[in-house]
């Protein structure tokens, strides 16, 4: 088991862009947080599962898990301490928001035994963040960074967005030095999405805003990745920076294929296999399921064909440093047919987004060149079996 997801579905405020599972109200949070409990102690999962192997991470996401108190989130890791044991070099991930930040807190944080912070900054720009509607200033994202560090958290990740109609070139390139001069040791760094149902895609359907740039956010992917050359950062997934020596464990789980499980509404698992299941993402049926006992029949699943299966592969290992492996990825397409014309097929299409710069194919797997992390969906879905 690679690690353990608790989502905790509620926000202070709804940011324009943001298409999560949450709630701005709160008055059924300690029914959510009993009913959280009582999913992680009851083991009832779709499928069988490994609950005897050590998980190496536990992450907080949400929603923002900042919200929740000291004490409360003690009761949470201590409740999965209880019932899955824990590596000795456990990596305990809680994202927060600048404006929940503080010194109080942060200890807290310490005794609960989280070791990494992920701080949704999104920019240091005031102008930005009003634009994205965000509850914390310009200000408090440097303070709580500060606070952070002073309080001894030495392994701190901040998301950032880049090609916002605010953002120019100069201020993107801006956001970076000062992550950078902050101390920070992970970035993940997102272009602006448009999402359906969100405040944003209805902003630019009215007009009130305008669409999103393509260039621009072609512009400044091409200033992160020459920022993060110079600096001495490694790019290890077309998102995700950090200084040598700290990628996120939890992420970099995910992206490997390694089971994990998922616990909140919304929340995801995966048996490292062919099986999927996603919790209910609605807090409301979520809470009353569990408090009979009733949980787990809210639960969607999905199980993957082999082909799905080598496709997520190809998806995930393209979006990654290391590229898709040979080795068993390549094997795995060979073997699907005896006359091995999949397998010709996949090399053959892999040459031609050589041939365009896309991608470059070496004797143990196949990657992609700067010019290609800016086609990944395409050569993903060029090279689907």
């Amino acid at each position: 088991m690679a690690g353990i997801y608790i989502h905790i579905p509620f926000c202070s405020k709804a940011c324009h862009y943001c298409n999560f599972h949450f709630s701005t109200s709160l008055h059924r949070k300690d029914a959510f947080l009993e009913a959280l409990h009582l999913e992680i102690a009851a083991k009832q999962f779709p499928v069988p599962v490994d609950t005897k192997t050590p998980i190496s991470t536990l992450y907080f996401g949400g929603g923002t898990p900042s919200l929740l108190s000291s004490t409360e989130l003690l009761a949470l890791v201590q409740q999965v301490k209880n019932n899955y044991p824990f590596t000795k070099d456990m990596e305990i991930t809680i994202e927060s928001n600048p404006d929940d930040i503080s010194a109080e807190k942060l200890t807290g944080w310490k005794q609960a035994g989280i070791n990494r912070l992920s701080i949704g900054v999104q920019s240091f720009r005031q102008e930005d963040l009003v634009w994205m509607n965000r509850a914390h200033s310009a200000k408090q994202a440097e303070t709580a960074i500060e606070l952070a560090r002073e309080a001894g958290f030495d392994n701190l990740t901040i998301d950032l967005i880049y090609g916002t109609p605010t953002l120019s070139d100069a201020a993107w390139l801006d956001n970076l030095s000062i992550a950078d001069t902050l101390g920070i040791t992970h970035l993940s760094c997102y272009a602006l999405t448009v999402e359906e149902k969100t405040a944003l895609h209805h902003f630019i359907e009215k007009g009130k805003v305008p669409p999103v740039d393509e260039d621009k956010q072609a512009r400044h992917f091409e200033i992160l990745a020459q920022w993060a050359q110079t600096k001495g950062w490694e790019q290890y997934e077309i998102s995700n920076l950090c200084r040598p020596g700290h990628r996120s464990k939890h992420n970099a789980a995910y992206w490997a294929g390694t089971p994990y499980l998922g616990f909140g509404p919304s929340a995801h698992s995966f048996d490292g296999k062919n099986n999927r299941w996603m919790a209910v993402a609605n807090n409301a049926i979520y809470i009353d399921a569990w408090m009979i006992g009733k949980g787990n029949d809210t639960y969607e699943t999905e199980t993957l064909t082999e082909a799905q299966q080598l496709n997520e592969r190809i998806m995930t290992g393209l979006r990654r440093m290391e590229g898709i492996p040979f080795d068993p990825v390549l094997q795995t397409i060979a073997g699907i047919t005896p006359d091995r014309m999949v397998y010709l097929e996949f090399m053959q299409q892999a040459q031609r987004f050589e041939n365009k710069g896309w991608c470059r194919i070496t004797p143990n797997s196949i990657l992609l060149t700067n010019a290609g992390k800016l086609q990944a969906d395409a050569v993903a879905t060029g090279l689907f079996v």
